[in-house]
């Protein structure tokens, strides 16, 4: 399948910030506002979710690289909207650009990158 055709595409997740979300308990940091590691997995979400009907029937992708800067401290009760779009395509690989706002400021962003892999192949590697 050619990817590149997916170039350019675009999508969004939100989430509102529970305790479950924050740094205190992801053991991150020591304060009650949103997690580094719980924006990250939002923005690998927000990307996944881009192309998840997208790679074909079998295929799913898997995130290989991330590359975040955590801009802003968010608190618990606080709706964060992340923003991906799919900048660059070299065969199976997809290069995101990734954005996340609390209204309209921006709290982090970065590039994330994701493989297309067979899932059923995947998994049988791992037995």
């Amino acid at each position: 399948m050619d990817y590149d055709m997916l170039k350019g595409l675009r999508h969004s997740e939100t989430l509102v910030v529970e305790h479950k979300d924050t740094a205190a308990v992801y053991g991150s940091g020591a304060l009650e506002v949103f997690a580094t590691p719980a924006m990250i997995a939002l923005m690998e979400k927000t990307c996944l979710m881009s192309v998840a009907d997208k790679v074909g029937e079998g295929n799913t992708t898997v995130g290989i690289a991330v590359n975040i800067k955590h801009l802003k401290a968010s608190p618990v009760g606080t709706t964060i909207r992340c923003e991906a779009e799919l900048t660059e395509v070299d065969r199976r690989r997809l290069v995101f650009e990734v954005k996340c706002f609390e209204g309209e400021t921006l709290v982090g962003e970065g590039i994330h990158e994701r493989f297309v892999v067979d899932s059923e192949k995947f998994m049988s590697k791992l037995q």
